[in-house]
């Protein structure tokens, strides 16, 4: 499928030398979600604010819908929803004619019924007539959503969504996001809630310093860079570790009595039937044993620490 989204060796220099992005290649495919995740000061903010034509990049290019975001500024624009992570809104203003007068500043027509449908989505219906000074912060960031999709874009950008919205407000959010790419729409976000990235992406990108560690299918990457522990719990504390075992590098808690192993999850020998029988010869008595497969989260801690 062709990239709606296409970022060419971007990258962004500011004054006294600090580099906020280092020669990024991306392209993100029409109807796909993709989450960025990346510490503080990771550039994720940066990069979105470039293709959104608020930053000006050193050097590179981007384009949304094939339109250059600094030569065809209008057309591209035009093509984007963006969800900043600060609340702006004008405090005297009802969030319905707040929606009015974004859909106004693209040349678009009031549509009501669009319009009601958006907000009744957000949960913003009965809030409609409500000065946005009056809302809560998790509503008023509802608002900026409601804001970025009046003029029906075709990219939707999402920096921090749900910071400050409580996990059930935040999960019927996730089903708006779903319901947006089911109608079409590709969505980029950035996110410092990594089950948000594991419930709802297609795609995860891992940028630290600057710099796009990578983009892959969060399956994919999950099989591949994901390792699987077995916690083995004794019977009773070791005193020592045997020598047979050390070979496996095993994790010892003592006031737990159990003994950690990590392997590959898609390792061809996993070791796991040697350790049992090394176990075996070493009298150790097993009382329980339990797998685990590591997280998108133990992935991203990994990356970015240069694991």
């Amino acid at each position: 499928m062709a990239a709606i989204v296409s970022v060419k060796n971007l990258s962004k220099h500011y004054d006294g030398g600090f580099q906020a992005l280092k020669d990024v290649n991306l392209d993100i495919e029409q109807g796909e979600i993709l989450a960025l995740l990346g510490p503080n000061g990771a550039g994720k903010t940066t990069l979105i604010s470039i293709i959104c034509g608020l930053v000006k990049a050193s050097s590179g290019s981007a384009t949304v819908g094939g339109f250059d975001v600094v030569g065809d500024f209008r057309q591209a624009r035009s093509l984007i929803g963006l969800v900043p992570q600060e609340i702006a809104l004008e405090p005297f203003q009802t969030v319905i004619d707040a929606l009015r007068f974004t859909r106004g500043l693209f040349g678009k027509r009031n549509d009501p019924a669009l319009l009601k449908d958006i907000l009744e989505k957000l949960s913003l219906w009965d809030k409609k007539d409500a000065k946005t000074m009056e809302l809560s912060g998790g509503m008023k960031r509802r608002v900026l959503i409601a804001k970025a999709l009046c003029h029906e874009p075709r990219v939707l950008f999402l920096d921090e969504p749900t910071a400050g919205v409580d996990v059930e407000l935040r999960k019927e959010m996730w089903d708006v996001v779903r319901q947006l790419k089911a109608d079409g729409v590709t969505i980029i976000l950035t996110t410092h809630y990594i089950e948000e990235a594991e419930a709802i992406a297609d795609r995860v990108g891992v940028i630290s310093k600057g710099e796009l560690l990578l983009v892959e299918k969060k399956e994919t990457l999950m099989q591949r860079m994901g390792m699987r522990q077995m916690r083995v719990e004794l019977m009773q504390p070791l005193e020592v570790m045997p020598e047979i075992l050390k070979p496996y590098e095993l994790d010892y808690s003592a006031d737990e009595r159990t003994l950690i192993y990590s392997y590959e999850a898609n390792g061809e020998r996993t070791g796991i039937a040697s350790l049992f029988a090394d176990l075996s010869k070493a009298g150790i008595i097993l009382r329980d044993v339990e797998t685990r497969q590591s997280s998108l989260e133990d992935i991203f801690v990994g990356l970015v620490e240069g694991k």
